[in-house]
């Protein structure tokens, strides 16, 4: 899962919470300890997610579809993927509007940005800036995303090209986010 659904599926409890399941990929090992306990809860939290989606039969057949033409990045463009249908498909899965989160949890990371380490705060000015998580909401966002992220890896990932598969089997891979996203909601109840 990316941003957009590790938020989402941290629940609205604590906010601090949500803090720390979004920065959580910046936070090795047990670097965690350092940061409050309900921001603890979220980055552990976090890996509970990554492990569940890693080993999700539904997740491992969307990943597998990818593999042929983008190998090591299929993962990644699946989790981008499953936050497109996250965020095409948010009024079936929560009563606020999706500019309306998007824009109270920017709100958030501002004000608990004495929080956050330095990697998170230059990736929180970067998703602010270019509104990642509002992004993923069409596919011409996507496809500045992928672009984004093919460019971060000097262009190795071949990223950008994606855009091509999701929209020619967009049917598929949808089927796919909602099925996977059923059971990961029903993990989470048990981990929250």
């Amino acid at each position: 899962m990316n941003f957009l659904a590790h938020i989402y599926l941290s629940g609205e409890e604590d906010n601090l919470v949500k803090i720390g399941n979004f920065m959580a990929d910046t936070v090795r090992g047990k670097q965690y300890l350092s940061f409050p306990e309900p921001i603890q809860k979220g980055i552990l939290l976090h890996r509970q997610i990554d492990t569940f989606t890693d080993t999700n039969p539904t997740f491992r057949s969307s990943r597998k579809r990818l593999v042929p033409k983008f190998g090591h990045y299929s993962g990644v463009i699946t989790d981008v993927f499953y936050d497109y249908f996250l965020a095409k498909n948010w009024n079936l899965y929560s009563d606020i509007r999706l500019e309306d989160y998007v824009q109270q949890f920017y709100e958030l990371l501002e004000c608990e940005k004495s929080k956050l380490n330095e990697h998170t705060i230059f990736i929180m000015q970067h998703m602010i800036k270019d509104n990642w998580l509002l992004a993923y909401a069409s596919l011409e966002g996507m496809e500045k995303i992928l672009y984004q992220m093919d460019r971060r890896t000097g262009f190795k990932s071949n990223m950008q090209y994606a855009i091509k598969p999701l929209i020619e089997h967009e049917s598929v891979f949808e089927n796919d986010f909602f099925s996977f996203f059923e059971d990961i909601r029903k993990f989470i109840v048990h981990q929250l």
